[in-house]
C-alpha cells in the first residue's frame, strides 16, 4: 500500500505516532524491585498487626472471664472501678488501632503505642492484685509482648519496652514490701533468658525471611529484564524484517519507475514517493536501534543534521559540548524530535541560510538549541493549524523540562529545549 497524498499534494510519511509508539515502547507493567520490597514490608506489618489485634481480643476475652468468675476476680481484685476503666480503655484503643492499620504512618505509630499501653496496663494489673509480681501468672504474657515487639518493630530501641517490664516488676515488689528471695531472682533471670532467646530467634528468622524475599525479588527483576530484552529484540526483528523489507522494496520500485518515466510531473511524484520511503526507513532504523538499546543520541543528531543539510541545501552546523551522560529512551526521543521539528520548520518557513545545532551536557541538565538566521516570527501569535511547537512544549512538560522560543521578525529564531538529568537518566 503506497503512502497517501496530503492536502498539498505531497506524499506523507509513515504516521509519527506509530513510530513514537515503537520508540517509547515499554514491556514493563511490573513495579520496580524497591516498590515490591516496600509493598511486601507493608503487607507483612499489616498481617502481623492484625494477628496482634486478634491476640489482644483473646486476651481481653480472658480478662472478661476474670471479671465474672468470683475466684479469679477476688485473686486479681478486679472489682474496683480502676480495673473496669483499664479494661474499657484497652477495648477502645484496640479498636482505634485496628481502624488505622492500613495507614502507612498512623498504623505503625498507633500499633506501637497500643503495645506500650498493653504493657502499662499489665503492670497496673500486677499492682492491683497486690500479690508478688514475679509470682503473678500474668507475667508470662510479657514473653508474648516481646515476640510482638520483635515481629512488628525489629529495631533494638523499639524492643526496650517489653524488656524493661522485668526490672520494673522487680522494683515494684521491693516498693510493695513483698521481699525478694532466691526464687524471685531465679524467676527474673529465667524470664530474661527466655526474652533473649525469643529475641535472637525472631531476629534471625526475620533476617532470613528478608534476605530470601530480596533474592526472590532480584530473581524476578532479572527475569523481567531478560523477558523485556527478548521481547524488544523480537519486535525489532519483526519490524526490520517486515516493514523494513516493504519500504526497501518500495524504494527499489520507485527507482525503477523513475528510469521508465518520461513525464516530468510523474517523475516528481515518484521522486517524492522515493524520498518519503527513504525518510520512513531511516525513522524505522532509529526505532529499531532505540528498542535494542543501541541508539546513540549524539551520533544520530549529527547524522540527521548532515542528511537534512544535503537534502535541503542548508548550512547546518552541529556541535556537542560537555561530557555526555546516559539518558533514558524517552529523553533521547524527545531531543531527537526537537531537532526534527525545528529543522523542518526552518526548511518550510524560515528562509534561512545557516542553522546552528548545539547539544549541551551540563552537571544537572541536558539541552538542545537550534538557531537559524531566517526571517523569524512573533512567538506570541501562534499560527492556526500548526501544532509542532505545541507538541514539543508538551514533551518538555511530560519530562519536567523547559521549552523556550526566542524570535522576532527579521532576527532569526532560536529554539531551546532542556531536560533535568534526574528524569532523563
Amino acid at each position: 500500500m503506497l503512502p497517501s497524498k496530503n492536502g498539498n499534494g505531497k506524499m506523507s510519511a509513515l504516521p509519527q505516532n506509530l513510530l513514537d509508539a515503537f520508540q517509547q515502547w515499554r514491556l514493563n507493567p511490573f513495579p520496580s524491585s524497591q516498590e515490591i520490597s516496600d509493598s511486601w514490608v507493608n503487607e507483612r506489618f499489616i498481617s502481623r498487626a492484625r494477628a496482634l489485634f486478634f491476640a489482644r481480643l483473646l486476651f481481653l476475652g480472658m480478662v472478661f472471664f476474670m471479671f465474672i468468675v468470683p475466684t479469679w476476680n477476688q485473686y486479681f481484685k478486679l472489682s474496683s472501678p480502676i480495673a473496669l476503666g483499664i479494661y474499657v480503655g484497652m477495648w477502645l484503643y484496640s479498636l482505634a488501632n485496628y481502624t488505622v492499620l492500613h495507614h502507612p504512618v498512623a498504623g505503625r505509630i498507633s500499633t506501637y503505642l497500643s503495645l506500650c499501653l498493653d504493657l502499662v496496663f499489665m503492670v497496673l494489673l500486677f499492682v492491683q492484685s497486690g500479690k508478688g509480681n514475679l509470682e503473678n501468672p500474668l507475667l508470662a504474657t510479657q514473653l508474648l509482648f516481646t515476640m510482638f515487639f520483635v515481629l512488628l518493630f525489629p529495631k533494638p530501641i523499639s524492643i526496650l519496652p517489653p524488656l524493661l517490664v522485668l526490672p520494673i516488676t522487680l522494683r515494684l515488689d521491693q516498693l510493695l514490701q513483698h521481699g525478694i528471695n532466691a526464687i524471685d531472682v531465679l524467676t527474673l533471670f529465667w524470664y530474661l533468658a527466655l526474652n533473649f532467646v525469643i529475641l535472637y530467634v525472631l531476629v534471625y528468622l526475620n533476617g532470613r525471611e528478608t534476605l530470601a524475599h530480596k533474592a526472590i525479588v532480584q530473581l524476578q527483576d532479572n527475569i523481567q529484564k531478560h523477558a523485556l530484552a527478548e521481547e524488544r529484540n523480537r519486535l525489532a526483528r519483526e519490524i526490520h524484517d517486515g516493514l523494513g523489507a516493504t519500504l526497501s522494496s518500495l524504494i527499489f520500485q520507485s527507482e525503477y519507475l523513475l528510469q521508465l518515466s518520461t513525464e516530468e510531473k510523474l517523475s516528481r511524484e515518484i521522486s517524492e514517493l522515493k524520498s518519503t520511503a527513504e525518510n520512513s526507513i531511516e525513522e524505522l532504523r532509529r526505532s529499531v536501534k532505540m528498542m535494542r538499546g543501541e541508539f546513540n543520541l549524539t551520533q544520530s543528531l549529527g547524522d540527521y543534521a548532515q542528511t537534512f543539510a544535503e537534502r535541503s541545501r542548508l548550512n547546518i552546523q552541529f556541535k556537542k559540548n560537555g561530557i555526555e551522560k546516559p539518558l533514558s529512551s524517552s529523553a533521547q526521543l524527545a531531543l531527537f524530535r526537537v531537532l526534527q521539528e525545528s529543522l523542518s520548520n526552518v526548511a518550510k518557513h524560515a528562509q534561512a541560510q545557516t542553522v546552528i545545532v548545539e547539544l549541551l551536557f551540563l552537571e544537572n541538565t541536558v539541552s538542545l538549541s537550534v538557531t537559524d538566521d531566517g526571517k523569524g516570527f512573533n512567538p506570541s501569535q501562534p499560527v492556526p493549524g500548526h501544532y509542532g511547537l505545541i507538541h514539543l512544549r508538551e514533551r518538555a512538560l511530560n519530562l519536567d523540562g523547559n521549552f523556550n522560543i526566542h524570535s522576532s521578525p527579521e532576527q532569526g529564531t532560536q529554539i531551546h529545549f532542556s531536560l533535568p538529568l534526574s528524569t532523563s537518566s
